[in-house]
């Protein structure tokens, strides 16, 4: 674990994708909607992502030159669209969270998702302070239109912000050059994947847990 000198964090953003979400169900719906097995989208997923490109692309590898918007729309009006559980937040987001809210840092999350995925976020009464996503604001990471957007939700100066997240050429890299602190959360398949790369090297934090990333900003607290 590493950190950057500097003042203890008045907020923090968190992406949404493992980092406060399990993506397995997510997944294995849209495999069920284009009818070929799980384990086969999961690896084309992995295979896009690998070689530099969004995860989306493995569903015009199984359909080509689909409309991914479309298809979105198609699976709710059939009853199949999104879905957000508590069973899908990993099991020590709410801890995490509330930990650092008790803190009195301004805790907010912020990621790559549809509005509906912000809709079902709010519903869940997470303990946050507010939830924004890339659809809604209609910028989307690594653009560093979407870090401005992620400030202005922090009511933090960058430097007193940190975004967290999984997938470092999306949120670390982005997140350091628009002036935050960033931790990178080594959990998901991207998280794990690019865990030693370049981009991830640029984090403040690298930690495996929330719990964790929780413990040390407690302890910038402590310190004053």
């Amino acid at each position: 674990m590493v950190r950057r000198a500097g003042p203890a964090p008045a907020a923090i953003v968190f992406d949404v994708g493992s980092t406060l979400v399990r993506e397995d169900r997510y997944w294995a719906a849209w495999a069920d909607w284009l009818g070929v097995p799980r384990h086969t989208l999961s690896a084309l997923v992995g295979a896009v992502v690998a070689r530099g490109q969004e995860d989306v692309e493995a569903i015009r590898l199984v359909r080509p030159g689909a409309d991914i918007r479309a298809e979105r729309r198609a699976r709710e009006a059939a009853g199949r669209g999104e879905r957000l559980e508590e069973a899908d937040l990993y099991p020590d987001v709410r801890p995490a969270l509330g930990a650092l809210r008790a803190l009195g840092v301004r805790v907010v999350v912020a990621g790559n998702q549809t509005e509906r995925m912000g809709e079902l976020l709010r519903a869940l009464e997470l303990p946050v302070d507010g939830v924004a996503t890339s659809a809604q604001w209609g910028v989307a990471k690594p653009d560093p239109r979407f870090f401005g957007q992620v400030v202005e939700l922090a009511q933090a100066a960058p430097h007193e912000t940190v975004y967290v997240g999984d997938y470092p050429a999306l949120d670390i890299r982005p997140a350091k050059a628009a002036g935050l602190w960033a931790a990178h959360i080594r959990r998901g398949p991207w998280g794990h994947l690019w865990a030693r790369s370049a981009d991830a090297a640029l984090a403040d934090w690298c930690v495996d847990s929330l719990t964790e990333l929780a413990g040390v900003i407690e302890a910038a607290h402590s310190l004053g």
